[in-house]
């Protein structure tokens, strides 16, 4: 079975992320073990290329934390093609719930789309809402490629899930999925990102193993980062 054979298309879930040092990397990968299983893909690099409007409105109010916030990605899994199969995801954050909508597509498809020639899908309400939003911001366009080598794990009879994302990099030209997989770093060397995905509360036992590797709750937004890094600077021309 593939990546991508059993797509989901609509999540609702709580988000919490963690930044984590090479040695707290190993120490957690340790603890979790007989909790959570790693998920049949194993290692998997993920290219999300974000859209965002020409003055980059879309992170720019990402990063003043409101409470209420939205993004929209491109998601390939590997290098893709112009024939692959790849996602388009609308990501919306609401007092700390991560409300997602994604359908399958291509990315000839998906470049018509935000032409303005037509809809993403056939109908159906995940179609109105991503249209809406391309409608509602108007002229989005390719605006950062994040990258990165994901270990997915899952919790046997439970909603739980946690992914570990390895040398997390980004590029702001080449703005293609078809291209290549190189980036600029967006951590130091042997940093991970955890990310703790979950329906209801976590688990006593997984709060234990963070406390214990003195694991703390980041608000790390990888667009955010790499806005940060080398996308403001080039919108303010220091450089």
């Amino acid at each position: 079975m593939s990546a991508v054979s059993k797509p989901i298309v609509v999540m609702k879930r709580y988000e919490l992320k963690y930044i984590l040092s090479p040695e707290q990397t190993e120490y957690f990968k340790e603890r979790i073990k007989g909790h959570m299983e790693v998920d049949q893909f194993g290692l998997c690099s993920i290219a999300s290329l974000y859209y965002d409007t020409p003055n980059y409105r879309l992170i720019r109010t990402s990063i003043e934390k409101p409470p209420f916030k939205e993004k929209i990605r491109l998601r390939s899994y590997g290098l893709a093609t112009e024939s692959s199969p790849v996602f388009l995801e609308l990501k919306r954050k609401a007092y700390g719930i991560v409300y997602k909508r994604r359908v399958q597509s291509t990315i000839p498809l998906v470049q018509k789309f935000f032409d303005g020639e037509g809809d993403i899908c056939a109908g159906g309400q995940i179609n109105r809402e991503i249209t809406t939003f391309r409608d509602y911001y108007q002229n989005l366009v390719p605006a950062c490629l994040i990258i990165y080598d994901r270990i997915a794990y899952f919790q046997p009879d439970g909603d739980l899930r946690l992914t570990i994302d390895h040398n997390p990099r980004y590029r702001s030209d080449k703005l293609d999925l078809t291209y290549s997989m190189d980036g600029i770093s967006l951590l130091p060397e042997g940093y991970t990102i955890l990310e703790v995905k979950v329906q209801q509360a976590i688990p006593l036992w997984l709060t234990d193993i963070l406390s214990e590797g003195k694991i703390y709750k980041s608000s790390f937004s990888k667009y955010g980062e790499a806005y940060k890094q080398q996308l403001l600077k080039v919108n303010r021309k220091d450089f």
